[in-house]
């Protein structure tokens, strides 16, 4: 998985190339945690080139959002294609996450 970085006004943007699967999952994670130490505000997570999920990518998600939502910050997530979000829906965790259609949208929501 390539992961790609940058400050975005109030948000960091972490862009993701490749499944979010197994040990991407885990990649991803290290990648979040080391741009949370940093930041202040919030998190973008652009999954525009995240063809799949699998039970860990969605684990990942759902614990970035709750440890967010403890600290007073928020998870963003745009660029999700039509599988993605039927995962969402059908695991019942669509409701958790701010879904946005790209990067600017979903910064532009944390104006």
């Amino acid at each position: 998985m390539r992961i790609a970085q940058e400050e975005r006004g109030p948000a960091v943007l972490l862009v993701a190339r490749g499944p979010l699967i197994g040990a991407e999952a885990d990649q991803l994670r290290r990648r979040i945690a080391k741009a949370l130490e940093d930041a202040t505000g919030s998190l973008v997570l652009d999954l525009t080139g995240v063809p799949l999920l699998d039970s860990q990518g969605l684990e990942l998600l759902v614990e970035t959002t709750e440890r967010l939502i403890r600290t007073g910050q928020a998870l963003k997530i745009c660029g999700t294609n039509e599988l993605l979000r039927e995962v969402f829906e059908l695991t019942e965790v669509a409701s958790l996450f701010e879904q946005f259609e790209d990067a600017d949208a979903a910064v532009g929501s944390l104006s």
